[in-house]
């Protein structure tokens, strides 16, 4: 089978943040480096005008989504009860933004609705770039083998940094200055395999 080619481009990119809520930080060894890069890549694009979407699972349990990742410019943050974040609402949404192709997705748990997120948009159409460093499971290994099914699915696996600079193209992109603030400081580590 040959490869795909889905070169993420502003005009046609949205970002996809799932449920980085406040009650998963005391059981995953690397939420806080998860949320610092994560913060980045939503940062960035507030910057670059990437359109936002995010979702919080089951929030009355769950707490909402974390303090340190302002999401007042989101398009929508949908409460759900399914896993899959590809809910009738968030649907609705991507259709309003219109010429959506690829989707950026982070979150967690990589291995729940993350991954049932990417079966479901990739299903219905859209290119898929997985930013590894900003999705995370309680379990290291879970995450790590459902970010090598979703590459298997037909994802894109990425990193915040990569996403960041792919969607600017050219250093003389004008808002190059400031996501290059963002960038100075290399992203976290969160405990990727080393393959």
């Amino acid at each position: 089978m040959a490869a795909r080619f889905a070169k993420l481009d502003l005009k046609n990119t949205s970002f996809l943040l799932c449920d980085i809520q406040t009650k998963f930080r005391p059981s995953m060894k690397f939420f806080d480096p998860f949320v610092v890069n994560s913060n980045k890549l939503v940062k960035a694009g507030k910057i670059l005008n990437v359109p936002l979407l995010a979702t919080e699972h089951y929030p009355k349990a769950l707490g909402h989504i974390v303090d340190e990742i302002d999401v007042s410019h989101a398009k929508c943050v949908l409460p759900k009860t399914k896993f899959s974040m590809y809910i009738p609402e968030l649907e609705k949404n991507l259709k309003e933004i219109g010429n959506v192709k690829n989707i950026v997705l982070f979150g967690l748990e990589a291995h729940i609705c993350v991954e049932q997120t990417t079966l479901d948009l990739l299903e219905n159409g859209y290119n898929v770039h997985l930013v590894a460093d900003c999705v995370m499971s309680r379990i290291l290994q879970d995450r790590d083998l459902a970010i090598e099914r979703m590459r298997q699915y037909g994802c894109f696996i990425t990193t915040s940094e990569s996403v960041i600079f792919s969607l600017m193209v050219d250093k003389n992109h004008e808002k190059f200055k400031e996501c290059s603030a963002l960038v100075r400081e290399p992203s976290v580590d969160v405990g990727l395999a080393k393959k």
